[in-house]
């Protein structure tokens, strides 16, 4: 940390240096006998007016930093006005006695004008002056618009967080369910259930930290729920699959795709007449397509669990923060049909 701090103050001390040092230098890169008076030129102290503004021009880095480190941020933004140009007036004064100061004592220059000098040095205090307020009100929104987008950030991050939170105890919760079912029928495929069970409880714990997955391995997940589901129900509710994704890789957000085939076995099963649940996954351009559809018996949704939507909400969600435009969700609801379907261009993500 001291380090990183260290060196960024390096890099700026030497990027005000390198801009000061052009800043003075070219004027007389472009023109030798810039700033020095015409009516001077041939009385001898052409090298002496020389040096002069020269100096002159350097001390305009003292009321540069002291109007963008002190007097902006201590009187302007705080809308003491009156006190901001007083002490305006007071540095140009100051400014101009060094300049008289030079111009009689240290240059031994003759026919010191106040009114000349005045009329020669306020142009480029107001410009010192103007650049410099400049440059802290564009560094202090440029500071602002950082943080802004850093907490941004952080709250996405936290929010995205708590999501995935909500979607594990959840789906945890269903397959409690699926291996009371199976114990209740003395079913020989509770051990393997619950070793499938293991391996699915190692990706939520371990894997869906991450920001982002390899897509074959969320696809490997749904379908062992899926597996879990089908040994749950059996012949009673047939599932149909259509998995299409190559092994080209690509990376998806952990746990993503989960929540909608819950809620199609959640409310695709029970008093439906010829259930029946439809899943199909294609990878095509860089975009996956995805779909799910379910019979419903619309006459029963009223007595489903109050749980029963935290998936379907919580994903979209998700679908909004991570992916934006990136993204399209359909879903529909009619002649006793559940349907999603989701496109997700990976390629932008």
């Amino acid at each position: 940390m001291k380090k990183t701090w260290h060196k960024g103050r390096t890099i700026r001390v030497l990027t005000h240096t390198a801009v000061w040092a052009i800043a003075l230098s070219l004027p007389y890169l472009l023109d030798s006998h810039h700033g020095i008076p015409h009516h001077h030129d041939n009385d001898g102290h052409e090298q002496s007016f020389f040096y002069l503004n020269f100096i002159t021009n350097i001390l305009w880095i003292g009321p540069f930093y002291l109007n963008a480190y002190l007097l902006t941020p201590g009187l302007f933004y705080k809308r003491r006005y009156v006190i901001y140009a007083g002490t305006q007036v007071l540095v140009f004064g100051i400014m101009l006695l060094i300049h008289a100061g030079l111009f009689i004592c240290f240059f031994n220059l003759p026919h010191f004008n106040p009114k000349g000098a005045i009329g020669f040095l306020l142009p480029a205090f107001i410009l010192t002056t103007a650049i410099g307020t400049t440059f802290r009100l564009v560094r202090d929104r440029m500071q602002a618009d950082q943080l802004a987008q850093e907490k941004q950030k952080e709250n996405l991050k936290t929010e995205l967080s708590f999501l995935r939170s909500q979607i594990n105890p959840h789906f945890i919760f269903n397959i409690l369910n699926n291996l009371v079912a199976l114990e209740q029928m003395k079913s020989e495929e509770l051990g393997p259930t619950i070793l499938k069970l293991s391996s699915l409880m190692q990706y939520m714990l371990y894997e869906t930290d991450e920001e982002r997955v390899p897509l074959a391995r969320e696809v490997d997940y749904l379908q062992s729920y899926i597996d879990l589901q089908r040994q749950r129900f059996g012949t009673k509710v047939p599932v149909k699959v259509i998995n299409e994704v190559p092994d080209a890789y690509y990376e998806i957000e952990p746990m993503l795709l989960i929540p909608f085939v819950e809620n199609a076995f959640k409310h695709g099963v029970g008093m439906i007449e010829n259930p029946l649940i439809e899943i199909s996954l294609h990878l095509s351009g860089g975009i996956l397509y995805f779909s799910v559809r379910n019979r419903f018996n619309p006459s029963s949704e009223e007595i489903k669990d109050r749980t029963s939507g935290i998936g379907l909400d919580n994903v979209t969600r998700r679908l909004n923060l991570l992916y934006g435009d990136q993204h399209v969700l359909r879903i529909t609801r009619e002649d006793g049909w559940f349907a999603i379907a989701l496109e997700i261009n990976l390629h932008e993500c």
